[in-house]
């Protein structure tokens, strides 16, 4: 039987092409589930791959996409039948093994969970990985002790899809959230979002102080590099930063200042090998706290065949919040 994915290939002379292809289902890659998808998700670093701008891929040829969501159609594995419908974030889909951009999907059951009751196939495909590893972040801060009464608490890269779902979800919360943008411009949507304040991200971007004065009670921090630094040495004693992301680099040009001083936690949060459990948990909170306009206010609703050219512009700055991929369209 035949389906319709996006497919990344790769030339002797090693130059990236990425085109819509018809494949049979001969040639999905080894697993024990095969998976009809709804849904997927256009995240950065399957523009990166898309675009062929970072070395994401790791074999060739591959299917992109980071997630999915879609109904089981076919499996030798316990913990699925035929007709469940499932989510899947990370586990290297779309870098190491066939990912979601395409209708069909063949993956090892173990990378599955339950879609929560609550949510449709395409609301989960709305909050998507970005949302998952928002609330991961979110869940860390409050493993830590972080409560709505301590204080500000502080989203970098807001108008990225991590950043977005951060900004709601911890308003939901009852947060008082500042948000740091790029982008002044689109204040009034970071404020429907739920954020009380916006400041320029310049505040925060730039080589700063080992220690800076508190304001933060937490942080959830999508960029890194020097805004990760700063971030840490403003935030109160015994706050928490929590680090997801790279969008300003990888580097940390920090010192132990606000660790050894202020009882400052840095907290790493990993969405792609994240525990079964805990992923499940995560998506059953986001179930029951994330109200249905929030989806709409973050997502931009594509076709498969629309995703090369809007991976151009996600690279570029010019898609605000989540692109949500009709893979059916």
């Amino acid at each position: 039987m035949s389906f319709n994915a996006l497919l990344i290939n790769r030339s002797e002379d090693k130059k990236i092409t990425s085109s819509l292809e018809t494949l049979d289902e001969s040639q999905l890659p080894e697993g024990d589930v095969v998976v009809d998808i709804d849904y997927s998700t256009l995240n950065y670093k399957d523009g990166l791959a898309i675009t062929g701008m970072a070395p994401v891929v790791r074999s060739y040829p591959m299917v992109p996409g980071i997630d999915f969501a879609g109904t089981v159609s076919e499996s030798s594995n316990t913990n699925w039948k035929v007709g469940d419908k499932v989510i899947l974030n990370g586990w290297g889909v779309g870098e190491g093994h066939w990912g979601g951009l395409s209708q069909k999907a063949k993956v090892k059951g173990d990378w599955l969970i339950n879609l929560p009751e609550a949510l449709n196939t395409y609301q989960a495909m709305a909050i998507g990985t970005a949302g998952y590893t928002a609330m991961l972040c979110v869940m860390a801060l409050q493993r830590n002790g972080v409560k709505p009464e301590d204080g500000e608490i502080l989203v970098t890269g807001a108008n990225g899809g991590v950043g977005s779902f951060s900004i709601a979800i911890l308003s939901a919360y009852g947060y008082d959230v500042v948000a740091s943008t790029g982008r002044p411009q689109e204040s009034d949507y970071l404020i429907q979002l739920g954020a009380k304040e916006c400041i320029d991200r310049a505040e925060m971007s730039e080589p700063g102080k080992p220690l800076s004065k508190e304001r933060w009670a937490g942080v959830v921090d999508c960029v890194g590099s020097h805004t990760l630094a700063n971030a840490c040495a403003t935030t109160k004693y015994n706050g928490t930063v929590a680090a997801c992301g790279l969008a300003q680099g990888f580097d940390l040009p920090a010192t132990v200042m606000p660790f050894i001083l202020r009882g400052v936690t840095l907290a790493g949060v990993d969405s792609v090998n994240a525990p079964t459990a805990i992923r499940q948990a995560a998506w059953d909170k986001l179930a029951e706290t994330l109200k249905p306009e929030v989806f709409e206010a973050v997502v931009n609703k594509i076709a498969l065949s629309d995703a090369i050219e809007t991976a151009g512009k996600l690279l570029k700055g010019e898609v605000r919040g989540r692109v949500v991929v009709d893979v059916n369209a």
